[in-house]
């Protein structure tokens, strides 16, 4: 996946030090009750629609743009689903990260699901009984939401609850 500019701007000044960043997650459902995923074309897995926030830009708008980047779907956000903070990650070129993930549910407008640029090797709806293999964190944002829950999925604060990675 190429990075956006303004990551490779920080990491002139931080280096492979941990970058906090946000993250959008579009879980496209269609009205058969399929989901749209694509096969990542930097690891090989299948996952969710998903990307990081530009500068300025609104979550919303970006899991749109994301969803039709990626896939060639145009999408209509109906509801957040989940937001959680991920685990740090290590690139192998040795950057650090760590996400809040919004993760919207949403649903197909227009266009036509296809690979649409450089980031997906396949694209595809899937039945969510017959799903390819799911890293775990993808599957949990899935897990949200095809709930019927009105209201988003957090960890709730819990006394001696840190919330915290080590």
């Amino acid at each position: 996946m190429p990075t956006p500019d303004f990551i490779l701007a920080l990491r002139e000044h931080v280096g492979h030090d941990l970058l906090w960043l946000t993250g959008v997650t579009a879980v496209v459902i269609d009205e058969e009750g399929r989901v749209l995923l694509h096969q990542r074309s930097d690891t090989g897995q299948w996952a969710l629609i998903s990307g990081i926030l530009e500068p300025g830009e609104q979550p919303a708008v970006a899991v749109v743009r994301e969803a039709f980047e990626e896939t060639g779907v145009h999408v209509e956000v109906e509801r957040i689903s989940s937001v959680i903070t991920d685990a740090p990650v290590t690139y192998p070129n040795g950057d650090r990260v760590q996400y809040l993930d919004i993760a919207f549910r949403c649903r197909p407008v227009g266009g036509e699901a296809r690979v649409n640029d450089d980031e997906s090797l396949a694209v595809g709806w899937f039945a969510p009984d017959d799903l390819p293999p799911l890293a775990d964190h993808v599957r949990e944002r899935l897990v949200h939401a095809l709930k019927d829950e009105p209201a988003p999925y957090f960890v709730q604060p819990s006394p001696g609850r840190s919330g915290g990675f080590s």
